[in-house]
């Protein structure tokens, strides 16, 4: 074996090393995505839900105003509500939004949790409110919501920090797809993964993002990814965006800060390395009047759905 042939084997073999540690580092400081069953969120709530109703109100939602109205008034204009709408709300918790929804925005809410706890404490609160007739909440997971309500039944999908509790993005919205009627908007705000501009902040970020799903049972999301598989499904986004409040009005995460002094929950110790590990956003998108075999423009749905009613053919357009 000739030197230059020994000096190659030796250069390809270095530089096989270094790829195989470069990505095994890398892939280390990655967090996984939390498989965690619909049955343990369930279960995380029975045993909290006093804890977080003691801290949070009957609103369980980190990212909020101090006053609750003004964002619960937000999402209610953000989804568009119209009166005599049937909403589901997947991951209900207490159902606070789902009776103020119902009672400003002359609604019905079809509420699931998979918390035997959280059913219990939201019934009291509808009944408490006299509201049993525009609001019902029964045990349901949301990644199966056509055994809950019928199909192409509901105007309106919403998940208020819940979307998160999924262990399968992609189920939970196909889930939402099928109960939806066409023409039905589903509506998505929670926290999604932070992109780490400076490359020493990526393995803070993940170390957070793993910290925060084991401790509160959640798969926080990839935006990107989440955005491809409701597009995927057929989904026609209407906006993507950060949550268009005065920073002045939001209580800056304080509540959930005083929630994991109060349980121990995922709290935070050293403040000064802190890398806050999340963005905020909100997604509303729509289920289109069309089938795929009647086209797939957006501008021409309403025709296109008409046509299909009246029976004609695809090749016919």
């Amino acid at each position: 074996m000739g030197l230059l042939t020994l000096l190659l084997i030796l250069s390809m073999v270095t530089n096989l090393v270094l790829f195989f540690i470069f990505f095994y580092n890398r892939k280390g400081n990655k967090a996984a995505a939390y498989k965690v069953s619909p049955e343990k969120v369930g279960q995380f709530y029975d045993k909290y839900n006093d804890k977080f109703v003691q801290v949070y109100g009957n609103v369980i939602q980190a990212f909020r105003t101090t006053d609750i109205s003004l964002l619960l008034d937000y999402q209610m204009n953000s989804i568009g509500f119209e009166k005599g709408q049937v909403a589901l709300d997947a991951g209900c918790g207490v159902c606070g939004p789902a009776i103020y929804f119902a009672k400003k925005a002359e609604i019905i809410v079809e509420a699931i949790t998979m918390s035997d706890e959280q059913v219990r404490r939201a019934t009291e609160n509808i009944t408490k409110e006299n509201i049993d007739d525009k609001v019902r909440v029964r045990k349901g997971d949301f990644h199966h919501m056509a055994k809950i309500v019928e199909k192409e039944s509901i105007d309106v999908v919403y998940f208020l920090e819940s979307f998160g509790h999924s262990h399968n993005h992609g189920k939970a919205i196909a889930s939402s797809w099928e109960v939806l009627k066409p023409g039905g908007v589903l509506y998505i705000k929670d926290l999604f993964r932070k992109i780490a501009v400076l490359s020493e902040h990526e393995p803070k970020i993940e170390a957070e993002i793993n910290k925060i799903n084991q401790a509160y049972h959640y798969n926080i999301a990839n935006l990107n990814e989440v955005l491809h598989l409701l597009r995927k499904k057929g989904f026609i986004l209407s906006f993507v965006k950060t949550i268009d409040l005065k920073l002045e009005e939001f209580e800056n995460l304080t509540i959930s800060n005083d929630f994991q002094e109060l349980t121990g929950i995922a709290k935070i110790e050293n403040w000064e390395d802190y890398i806050f590990p999340v963005d905020f956003f909100e997604i509303k998108c729509y289920k289109p009047w069309n089938d795929i075999l009647f086209g797939n423009s957006r501008y021409f749905l309403q025709n296109l759905y008409h046509m299909k009613i009246w029976g004609k053919k695809p090749e016919q357009l």
